[in-house]
């Protein structure tokens, strides 16, 4: 079982709304998931991101690969958590 850190889309029409979730990576898109591990609201300026720490360092440890989206999240929460850290 390849385990994947995908979006799975929420919200209304044309207002998306995201959950991070680990899941098999033959699971469709918004399909069952083994967990939640975070969220992604990119309709608020500047977008919301929101990770469960522990949870997606586990994921990522017991060799879940994040999609290129995921991976692109991460990157920019960590740059959001090292600014806020510095001021």
């Amino acid at each position: 079982m390849a385990v994947v850190i995908r979006l799975a889309r929420a919200g209304a029409k044309k207002r998306p709304y995201y959950h991070v979730v680990a899941t098999d990576s033959r699971n469709p898109r918004d399909g069952k998931f083994i967990e939640a591990i975070g969220a992604y609201d990119p309709n608020l300026d500047p977008p919301k991101i929101s990770f469960n720490r522990d949870r997606l360092d586990y994921w990522l440890k017991v060799g879940a690969r994040p999609s290129e989206t995921v991976a692109d999240l991460i990157k920019r929460s960590a740059k959001a958590e090292a600014a806020a850290a510095k001021a």
